[in-house]
């Protein structure tokens, strides 16, 4: 049995959904809880993932990293990198040219890449949902911004390569959350139908994306997408917390500026308070003990976070207008307005897009796990496992893509660059470029617009080589195909390579007055005459040419050091887990044994064995306070060996005696048992006997009537 599985990746927090029981569930982790925070810490004795991390995030600030989506496919050079640096305390830095960060783990200073962060990370993911579902996971479907790039989405398939998962789709944030709108709605418009048109506001964590999707009956149609990629929740809290380190400075004469895990602790406090202030006008804030034994107090009015974020609310409706434009379409001409993402909770952001489209909001869909379920719809579509309802989804191309190459000496006046994909091309999309050439050749694939791209990524796509081409007989040029195609990940490759020659073939030609196919009146067949027929140069398939491609992927060896680091640090926090188990279970079985000698195993011990056994207790319990702090998890089994062997003579006997009870009770039930069934048998016995007499019985009793004239004897006798 194989699973189906969607991810939603999230800046701040992880969803997932699984398709089981005839639809999409949301599954809770080991804490149960439905989404699980998007970070990873690290320690001197293990690494802390997802819950773990986050119960120690403000002990442990340095060694605890956030925003993973953020950081992937970037340089450390990225101004977007740089912004991130405000979001974290822990040291980003340069990892092999990527952006990664630098921690403290098991005593030493180490460096690992955004790759390796998010690998990390989807593992966890990977083994909340296998235990739920007590099924190995392989297959996924994973949630990435639509802004993200080749580079970007290259990088999130690396890094679920490492974490062992296939991902089969990286679909948009927003095609996900239209799909599990579509695939639910069945009263979307036929084919022949205007469509139904809505619009996707989707504000999260750290960004904003809005998409216009036209639906009709088993697909839909994402017509654009715009986005702010630095308007979230996070601006929110961020905002809140710098006047509250004013505030806090005037009032209580402290700097949390200068104090990271101050900062920190009224950055959580910030985000519980905006959440307050979305359904309420004023709320209070207090935190103990704050820095210097200092305790600190706020109250915060509705309108003055909003006066805070003034600059952020003011581009609210800068996507829209984006989207639109992009759409060729007016505000009235969308059906509907579906909010979702934590973000669309704020009263101000419902206002402003309310009132841009002058029409009520949409809030069919769960703000906070639409992604997920799309995600798992996709898997779900993309499954062989599984059977869903037909739906087709057309995404569209985010960044135009060129193909540069170096003009033919012998062809000087060939173009020689082509924007092959352009921004809002339907995709997954494959086209064929012809080239005439007599030699081996490269082409290079960049973005068209690297000014339109997020941060400062690189436009290079990638740089392909097609070998194997030559000259003809005649010196004449080859004819080479290549097959361009921009996936389903929104990832591109040349995937074949192939040459053709002009071949001259014959054609029937059909002659005027001939009978077409389908004339009701058939003509007298007499002598066939010979069909005409024309010569025509058609494009033959003649070989294949072989291409080697170089892109922003991970190179294999680099993948598999990787992955082998990965797998040995996660047999490390196993056996620590297992360790900590092994440890508390010796702890709880000291505790527990030296109550129960005194209570259920008193009258089973004589006094001999329960001192040596209290004695036994007693030096394990001061070993480990002492020196077993820090035991492997096989001293840790030894010892409970211990308690074991001394108490084993002890736990026999008291349960023999309570074998012994229950084999008497038992015995003694059976023997009710069997008593009400003889009796039980008695009683139907007896009513079958009945029942037969009943039967032998006559049913009345024939007399002689009196004839007429003749009394009968009773009325004689009283005469």
């Amino acid at each position: 049995m194989t699973s189906v599985v969607g991810i939603d990746f999230g800046a701040q927090s992880t969803k997932i959904g699984v398709a089981r029981n005839k639809g999409i569930d949301i599954i809770t982790n080991e804490v149960s809880n439905r989404q699980t925070p998007s970070l990873v810490g690290f320690s001197a004795r293990s690494r802390h993932i997802g819950e773990a991390a986050k119960t120690q995030e403000t002990s442990n600030l340095k060694n605890t990293v956030g925003n993973l989506k953020r950081l992937i496919g970037r340089t450390f050079s990225d101004p977007d990198v740089q912004i991130e640096q405000e979001y974290t305390v822990s040291q980003l830095c340069d990892v092999n040219g990527q952006a990664g960060v630098e921690v403290n783990y098991l005593g030493k200073r180490e460096k690992f890449s955004a790759v390796q962060l998010v690998a990390m990370y989807l593992t966890k993911i990977r083994d909340i949902t296998s235990k739920e579902l007590k099924l190995p996971v392989s297959d996924v479907t994973v949630s990435v911004p639509a802004w993200f790039t080749d580079v970007q989405r290259r990088a999130m398939l690396d890094a679920g390569e490492i974490a062992g998962l296939k991902i089969l789709r990286l679909i948009n944030d927003t095609t996900a959350t239209a799909l599990g709108y579509g695939i639910t709605k069945l009263d979307l418009p036929g084919p022949e139908e205007k469509p139904r048109r809505v619009m996707f506001v989707d504000i999260g964590y750290s960004d904003y994306t809005a998409s216009v999707v036209e639906f009709r009956k088993g697909e839909l149609n994402v017509k654009s997408t715009a986005y702010d990629r630095h308007f979230g929740g996070r601006n929110f809290d961020k905002a809140l917390t710098e006047h509250f380190a004013e505030e806090f400075k005037e009032k209580f004469k402290i700097d949390i500026r200068s104090n990271p895990k101050a900062w920190s602790r009224t950055l959580a406090a910030a985000e519980k308070l905006k959440k307050i202030l979305s359904a309420n006008p004023a709320a209070p804030m207090s935190i103990e003990s704050l820095m210097e034994d200092v305790d600190v107090r706020a109250l915060v009015k509705r309108e003055e976070l909003e006066e805070m974020v003034k600059s952020l609310l003011d581009r609210v409706t800068v996507p829209l207008e984006q989207a639109l434009a992009e759409a060729k379409l007016k505000p009235e001409d969308i059906d509907y307005i579906e909010m979702v993402g934590g973000c669309t909770r704020v009263p101000a952001i419902k206002d402003a897009v309310s009132k841009f489209f002058g029409k009520t909001l949409s809030f069919t869909l769960n703000q906070d796990e639409a992604i997920a379920r799309g995600c798992a719809f996709s898997c779900a579509i993309l499954s062989p496992v599984f059977r869903v309802r037909d739906f087709s989804v057309h995404d569209i191309v985010t960044y135009p893509i060129e193909f540069t190459w170096e003009q033919s000496a012998d062809i000087p006046d060939e173009d020689t660059s082509l924007t092959v994909f352009n921004r809002g091309n339907v995709m997954p999309s494959t086209k064929i470029l012809t080239f005439y050439r007599k030699q081996p050749f490269d082409l290079e694939a960049r973005y068209a617009q690297p000014d339109q791209l997020p941060g400062k990524i690189n436009p290079w796509v990638g740089r392909f080589s097609v070998k194997g081409v030559k000259a003809d007989a005649n010196d004449d040029f080859m004819i080479c195909k290549l097959k361009a195609r921009l996936n389903l990940h929104g990832i591109l490759n040349v995937e074949s390579g192939y040459y053709v020659e002009d071949v001259e073939v014959e054609e029937p030609v059909a002659e005027e007055g001939e009978k077409k196919e389908g004339d009701a009146m058939d003509t007298d067949k007499g002598d066939e005459q010979p069909k005409k027929t024309r010569k025509v140069k058609k494009q033959v398939r003649k070989g294949d040419l072989p291409i080697s491609t170089g892109t922003a992927a991970l190179e294999q060896s680099i993948k598999d050091t990787w992955q082998e680091r990965e797998n040995s640090m996660y047999m490390e926090d196993k056996l620590i887990a297992e360790t900590d188990e092994k440890k508390n279970e010796l702890e709880g079985t000291i505790y527990e044994m030296r109550d129960k000698i005194e209570t259920i195993y008193a009258d089973f011990a004589s006094e001999d064995e329960k001192d040596k056994l209290r004695a036994k207790l007693t030096d394990l319990e001061d070993w480990l306070y002492e020196d077993g702090e820090d035991a492997t998890k096989s001293v840790y089994v030894s010892k409970l060996d211990e308690i074991r062997f001394v108490a084993g003579p002890i736990i026999q006997r008291h349960r023999e005696k309570q074998d012994a009870e229950r084999q008497a009770i038992e015995e003694e039930a059976a023997k009710k048992r069997a008593e009400e069934e003889a009796k039980r048998k008695a009683e139907e016995e007896a009513k079958k006997g009945a029942e037969e007499k009943k039967e032998d019985k006559p049913d009345a009793e024939m007399t002689d009537a009196p004839t007429e004239g003749e009394a009968a004897p009773e009325a004689a006798e009283k005469q």
